[in-house]
């Protein structure tokens, strides 16, 4: 008889105390927990409902729409592949079409409203990792990319591949993130932004009858060239394009424990840094608020203003994947969404009203649960009268 379960293999002590203690957090309310099957790689938000859907990668193999409005019809799904979905875009024709990306090399897509199976792209000769959707001479187009090392670019409707991008000098590993600047696009020429497992940062124009890296002067030594953006000094998870104002800057999240803020004003240097701790996974940003989440499981909100932590909330018993803002009409009612590899998503409050209530609400449970728990080596009453009686008969 073949087992699955922890217990019954080898187990330092450092791995049986992390599974105790998820084990003991993983009953928490915290987020208003909607629980799925499968560990949740990637969200995206549903353009149907943007203020209160998603579409979310689970490795079980599948794209589900999760209504955070009916949190217990969790039933329709995108079906194919048989192995893990890692990333999940909406796109194509009047944003009709999922695509996901899957370890098994390969791009699935479905029409958005019928969950039926369209093409498969396939090139990649290893897992795909990340997918967006871009418009350039009035063709969609689909990009994606891989743990070859591959970029690739393909016309949605025939299926065929267009480019395939790599940097010819400086190695680039495993494709993490991929992000379409608007503000640098034209109706000809899209920009393109790509993070991978090495520290650098890419940007790519993509045309239809070809491609080119950008290649700029570099900021610390003017009258060189500067190939990529080195701003973090291993793998580079998210990339979050946000405005600010008139002016659109480039956030990152990375392995070494940060998330950054890159200045388009100075030419995508580092302006300011959030030290979250631990690999950060993902980073999200308001006009109020910079969040960060990643392996340690919290959720961090810092004040974008004074670059200060302003809160920590716990919930989630694995590793967070993906934070998703959800704006309702005319940017009303905004929450974010955290998912994560315990199968679970989770919707924080966004005012300070509803930030500091969590706070609270999580420290009385911590009091509660320190009142409940007896201090080492302390007795109770009978115990103390039972061990007083002892000794005088030993008397």
């Amino acid at each position: 008889m073949q087992s699955a379960d922890p217990r019954h293999f080898f187990e330092t002590d450092a791995e049986q105390e992390k599974r105790q203690r998820r084990a003991a957090k993983a009953g928490n309310k915290y987020g208003n927990p909607i629980i799925l099957k499968s560990k949740i790689l990637a969200a995206v938000p549903d353009p149907r409902w943007p203020s209160s859907a998603l579409l979310v990668a689970e490795s079980a193999g599948a794209v589900r729409l999760v209504k955070l409005n009916d949190p217990e019809d969790t039933k329709t799904a995108y079906r194919g592949p048989t192995a893990p979905v890692c990333c999940v875009a909406e796109g194509g024709p009047e944003s009709s079409i999922v695509f996901a990306g899957s370890w098994d090399n390969t791009v699935w897509s479905w029409d958005l409203a019928t969950r039926t199976p369209g093409r498969k792209y396939v090139g990649h000769t290893d897992f795909v990792k990340a997918v967006v959707c871009a418009k350039v001479g009035g063709k969609d187009l689909l990009i994606s990319g891989g743990a070859d090392k591959k970029i690739m670019v393909w016309d949605i409707a025939t299926g065929a591949r267009l480019h395939t991008l790599q940097d010819s000098e400086v190695n680039m590993l495993s494709i993490q993130d991929l992000v379409v600047d608007h503000a640098s696009s034209t109706e000809g020429e899209v920009s393109l932004i790509s993070a991978s497992s090495d520290p650098h940062i890419r940007r790519w124009k993509i045309r239809l009858d070809g491609w080119e890296q950008v290649v700029d002067t570099s900021p610390e030594a003017p009258g060189t060239d500067r190939r990529t953006i080195l701003e973090h000094e291993t793998t580079v998870y998210k990339l979050v394009l946000d405005h600010d104002g008139d002016e659109v800057d480039l956030w990152t999240s990375s392995g070494d424990g940060t998330a950054k803020c890159l200045s388009r004003l100075r030419n995508f240097t580092c302006e300011d840094t959030f030290h979250h701790g631990d690999h950060v996974r993902a980073v999200a940003v308001t006009d109020q608020w910079v969040i960060t989440a990643g392996r340690d499981e919290d959720i961090k909100f810092w004040d974008r203003t004074s670059g200060k932590l302003y809160c920590s909330l716990a919930g989630h018993y694995d590793e967070v994947t993906e934070l998703v803002i959800l704006r309702g009409p005319g940017g009303s009612g905004e929450r974010v969404c955290s998912v994560s590899i315990d199968g679970t998503i989770r919707t924080w409050p966004l005012e300070k009203a509803g930030l500091d209530a969590a706070v609270k609400e999580q420290e009385k449970a911590v009091d509660e649960e320190k009142q409940e728990v007896p201090g080492e080596g302390l007795l109770s009453a009978e115990e103390e009268a039972e061990l007083a009686a002892l000794m005088e008969d030993d008397e």
